[in-house]
């Protein structure tokens, strides 16, 4: 903001007999004109020359501390000046807009970047409102924030730090902007400085990459259900079609087994053999089904599953595991997408444990909670490091990230208190919220 100056001869006047300068000098001239008084009245006024001469120096002693002083405020003056001008450069130059306005929020500073910013001339601003620069429906609650600003005390923040800040330029357009506000006084009056900067161009980078990134989430999103579908066509012909066929060859393995001759034994051992290579393709053919795609998922629902995978996971990878389940009601009827989610997560988390951790034991709790689905599992393993939840091969886990974001739920992968690695899920019970 611009200081009142001082203005020439007048403010020379004004100023002059205030001026330490002028007070020295005359202090000291009206010292020397007393002793001088004296010495000549000691004297006995014997000398009028004298008296004349003490009167005569004493004025030219004064009119000397006068001109310097005078000197003196001129030279403070025109450094002032030249500094105030250094400091107008110094605003006009900068990139960003800088405005500045008094208690009755009126403009007394409008410099170059705000003209542009606003294509108005700071001409025709200066002690206009700072409305003007405002969107109507913005003004009433932004004179309210800065009266607000100028009782607390806080020399300066940041303005909008949740949502994104509006301007209105000259022909009435719009636009974002991201602002700082200080607050200072001068001569007893308070003033509110806000620099701020047009932001439209990166406000549409930003809406445009998060469009970008919301269609990628979707088209994810498409596929991981393509692909379930498809698991589940294939899960649903191994358990048929291939299933049925294996039992068929079994029931004819077994009706040769009883027909062969009683003496036979090299035909008695190949029959044994042939219906133990059976048993494991039955058997395997199921693990591939359950693998591909759990089949009580959709017939019994996701409590019955998730007991069932942790039961499978313990039996074949040797860790000891615990299950509890709580609010099993609320885990009926919930969304198709939501139960795969649950249940694909809790998979990748079993599985991780047993492909990294080291664990001997782990816990999972899967529940429903005000209309969320979640679960938990941790171990007692080495524990996952930062590090490894950076890697750009871990897209089990950056999978199942993609999968809950995209549900609308939230996803914590975190050291547990035992030790090992807890992760915890939670998802809208009816699905992504619209």
């Amino acid at each position: 903001m611009k200081a009142e100056q001082p203005g020439g001869l007048t403010s020379v006047k004004r100023n002059l007999f205030r001026h330490p300068a002028v007070v020295a000098m005359g202090s000291a001239a009206l010292i020397a004109l007393l002793g001088l008084n004296v010495l000549a009245f000691v004297r006995g006024l014997q000398s009028p020359w004298l008296l004349g001469a003490v009167i005569i120096s004493d004025m030219l002693a004064i009119g000397l501390g006068i001109l310097f002083a005078a000197r003196e405020v001129l030279q403070a003056d025109s450094r002032t000046e030249a500094g105030q001008a250094q400091l107008e450069a110094i605003v006009d130059s900068a990139m960003d807009a800088i405005i500045t306005v008094d208690e009755a929020q009126n403009i007394v500073l409008f410099n170059r970047a705000a003209e542009q910013v606003f294509r108005v001339r700071r001409e025709e601003m200066l002690g206009t409102p700072l409305d003007r620069l405002l969107p109507a429906r913005f003004r009433g609650a932004h004179r309210g924030h800065i009266e607000i600003f100028g009782r607390t005390g806080v020399t300066s923040r940041r303005m909008g730090d949740v949502t994104t800040l509006w301007g209105v330029r000259a022909d009435g357009e719009e636009f974002p902007i991201e602002a700082s506000i200080s607050q200072a006084l001068e001569s007893g009056k308070r003033y509110y400085t806000v620099i701020l900067r047009d932001i439209t161009l990166r406000k549409q980078h930003e809406d445009a990459l998060r469009e970008s990134q919301r269609e990628l989430r979707e088209l994810s999103a498409r596929v991981l259900e393509a692909r379930e579908e498809e698991k589940a066509h294939i899960a649903r012909e191994l358990h048929d079609e291939l299933g049925q066929l294996l039992t068929a060859l079994k029931m004819d393995l077994a009706w040769l087994r009883e027909r062969l001759p009683p003496g036979d034994t090299d035909a008695a051992e190949r029959a044994e053999r042939m219906g133990r290579v059976l048993d494991q393709t039955v058997g395997s053919t199921r693990r591939i089904s359950a693998d591909l795609r759990p089949l009580m998922l959709d017939d019994l629902g996701l409590a019955e599953a998730a007991n069932w995978l942790v039961g499978d996971f313990a039996s074949r990878s040797g860790v000891q595991c615990e299950i509890r389940m709580t609010g099993n009601g609320g885990l009926e009827g919930i969304d198709k997408s939501v139960a795969t989610a649950i249940y694909r997560a809790l998979q990748e988390s079993l599985t991780n444990i047993a492909r990294h951790a080291g664990a001997r034991q782990a816990w999972v709790s899967v529940g429903a909670d005000n209309g969320e689905i979640f679960f938990e599992v941790e171990d007692d393993g080495r524990g996952i490091a930062p590090a490894d939840l950076a890697k750009t091969r871990s897209l089990g886990l950056k999978g199942m990230r993609e999968r809950v974001d995209y549900l609308g739920g939230s996803i914590e992968v975190t050291r547990a208190p035992r030790g090992g690695t807890r992760v915890r899920v939670r998802l809208p019970a009816q699905g992504r919220p619209q």
